[in-house]
């Protein structure tokens, strides 16, 4: 039997509030899985650093072993789930770590106050948890010994450095009793000029001197050949350290689970660990670039994964059985998904994020209307209706309806919005454009009801700390759809002769001139970058 993880990403913006946690932890129990880890990179508090999770909706002690007396009582244990090495951005801002700080978002290796640091870490952890096990992060640090510590030692072998790191952080986590995990990517990028998914033979000078009471986790959200998951599966066996694999749920991708490539990925990885006797898998929730998306709209990836993991592959099974725990048809579970959806695309090859890009894209700039083909935003016409039917078929997450509902709402009208303003307006066509404020003016009430939605979908799962993010991105989007707005007034009222961005002509999203974009490359998941192309 699979020893199965849900892990949740409570480090982006949202942090889960202790009501919702408890509530999604009873899920996961009846779904089968015996773990929880909450990724935390500094949304816990530690005793005597005030900054540490400042203003972050950190979780208190108290919260912690709140949280963690509840999973043990319905037996589920809670593994703490930081970082000691890279993805601190938030401590940074702060004068009292910046002399701790390399470069980008890594710690200073080599230096007594970074390990003082980590001590302090893992007492809390230790204080917080019943759990011996430990996962302490170590991935993506791209860029670890080239900023302050080059400066200070000169360039070493990374290798080197990053194993006497590894060494020092394993043994302040021995000293608290933990066995400790690190995500595996690191060994692979510094092997293979900084890619993952390389099988290759390491180094046997390097994968000896990897802590022997170290687990490893190979992680992979990305392929669909189970050959590919059994080559590289294989290739960790080359540490002779315990392997963990942990596959992903796809909830960072924007305001909607990408359920149906979840499922696709999820199937050939975990017939993989079947067949490679990996007991221990994680299935991870990140919340990259916001926090966007609801936890609880990805439990038919969650569900799925861990029927394939012990072996279950019929889908009518697994459907059934999904209805008879949640008491709702998985299908309609699914149909969160679609809001990214639209006729003229190819879903299969990629996940789309249609509905975040799309919406944060400029009415008057617009760098993503090279993907729309005119039409097609009348899809959410019947995601509309779709949404609102949902409702009577699942109470208990009516608020999830209502906010993809708002959403398409939304989207109806600001879809299209650009391409429409810079052809009429091309076209000298004053007619259309006076009819076309009547839209901005529909989008503008359209978004206030979504932001009223969002904001209520948010407070009733996490705490309100990084709503502030949504509302300054949003409100940003409101202040602009009423500027360009403006302008097109001004412009038929012949107050203005010009209006310089809709003279430019719009050139591929994907920064290649030529034809349109293609379809199998529309995944923009950054807020600054959907919004903008000047500096924020």
């Amino acid at each position: 039997m699979k020893k199965l993880t849900v892990m949740l990403d409570c480090s982006r913006n949202a942090v889960m509030n202790v009501k919702s946690l408890k509530e999604f932890i009873d899920v996961i129990k009846s779904f089968g899985y015996a773990r929880l880890m909450l990724y935390t990179e500094d949304t816990y508090e530690i005793e005597g650093e005030p900054y540490f999770g400042y203003f972050r909706g950190r979780y208190t002690q108290e919260e912690l072993k709140e949280i963690d007396d509840y999973a043990y009582n319905k037996g589920i244990e809670v593994i703490p789930c930081i970082q000691t090495l890279a993805h601190l951005d938030a401590i940074f801002r702060w004068a009292t770590y910046r002399n701790i700080n390399d470069c980008d978002n890594i710690l200073l290796l080599e230096d007594e106050k970074t390990y003082q640091l980590i001590d302090k870490m893992m007492f809390t952890m230790s204080k917080c948890f019943r759990s011996r096990i430990i996962n302490i992060g170590m991935d993506e640090a791209h860029m670890m010994g080239l900023g302050k510590y080059l400066d200070k030692h000169g360039y070493q072998n990374r290798n080197q450095i990053f194993l006497k790191h590894l060494d020092k952080v394993v043994e302040i986590a021995t000293k608290y009793n933990f066995k400790p995990l690190i995500w595996s990517d690191m060994f692979y990028r510094m092997a293979c000029k900084g890619n993952y998914y390389e099988n290759v033979t390491l180094d046997p000078n390097v994968v000896s001197l990897v802590p022997k009471n170290l687990g490893l986790i190979y992680w992979d959200y990305y392929h669909k050949e189970k050959e590919f998951y059994d080559n590289m599966i294989i290739g960790h066996k080359q540490f002779n350290n315990e392997i963990w694999f942990a596959g992903g749920v796809w909830t960072w991708s924007g305001f909607a689970s990408q359920n149906n490539y979840a499922l696709e990925i999820t199937k050939p990885a975990m017939l993989s660990c079947y067949d490679q006797q990996i007991d221990n898998i994680i299935m991870t929730a990140w919340g990259d670039n916001g926090g966007e998306c609801s936890f609880y709209s990805a439990l038919p990836s969650l569900f799925y994964a861990a029927k394939i993991a012990n072996n279950v592959t019929n889908m009518d099974i697994i459907k059934k059985e999904f209805y008879e725990i949640m008491g709702i048809e998985f299908d309609d579970f699914m149909k969160f998904d679609l809001i990214n959806q639209t006729p003229y695309k190819n879903h299969t090859y990629y996940p789309y994020n249609t509905s975040k890009y799309m919406l944060y894209n400029d009415p008057f700039m617009g760098i993503y209307d090279s993907t729309i083909v005119e039409g097609e935003s009348e899809i959410y016409k019947e995601y509309i209706k779709m949404y609102q039917n949902l409702k009577s078929k699942m109470p208990k997450y009516e608020y999830l309806c209502e906010f993809y509902k708002s959403l398409s709402e939304v989207l109806l009208y600001k879809y299209e919005l650009g391409i429409k303003t810079r052809k009429y307006y091309k076209n000298k066509d004053f007619n259309s454009i006076s009819l076309l404020i009547k839209d901005y003016d529909i989008t503008i009430r359209k978004l206030n009801k979504f932001i009223n939605s969002f904001q209520k979908t948010w407070y009733i799962e996490n705490k309100p700390n990084g709503f502030d993010v949504q509302e300054l991105r949003l409100g940003g989007l409101l202040l602009r759809l009423k500027s360009c707005k403006n302008r097109l007034k001004q412009y038929i009222n012949n107050e203005i002769t010009i209006i310089e961005e809709l003279e430019e002509n719009v050139l591929n999203a994907d920064g290649v001139s030529g034809e349109k974009l293609r379809p199998n490359a529309e995944y923009f998941n950054t807020y600054t970058i959907n919004s903008t192309v000047n500096h924020l």
